[in-house]
């Protein structure tokens, strides 16, 4: 959902769903035992560390996205979203908000 705030756009949902951050863990902790990478003592505590991580993978990647958007809105020139130029500023922005976190 896209929703005005002070005169500009603001996303109000996530870059994926729970339930697919959820599924995402679940491949990810289950290809790591099917390939005999780990061996976990505790299964439930797997999952649920590999959903922490992805919840926290999903927050670090929407507050970059955000970062990127607000860099763009805050132009002066008013560069209209889904406009070429835009994209390529936001992916421009974004690469640079991965860096400068260390991502």
């Amino acid at each position: 959902m896209v929703k005005e705030k002070n005169g500009q756009r603001e996303r109000n949902h996530p870059l994926i769903s729970e339930e697919r951050a959820r599924h995402f863990a679940y491949l990810i902790i289950d290809g790591l035992w099917k390939d005999d990478l780990v061996d976990y003592s505790d299964d439930d505590k797997a999952m649920q560390t590999g959903k922490q991580a992805m919840e926290k993978f999903v927050a670090q990647m929407q507050a970059i996205d955000e970062a990127a958007r607000q860099k763009v809105a805050s132009l002066k020139r008013g560069v209209v979203e889904g406009s070429s130029e835009w994209d390529i500023l936001y992916r421009k922005y974004f690469e640079e908000e991965m860096s400068r976190r260390g991502n």
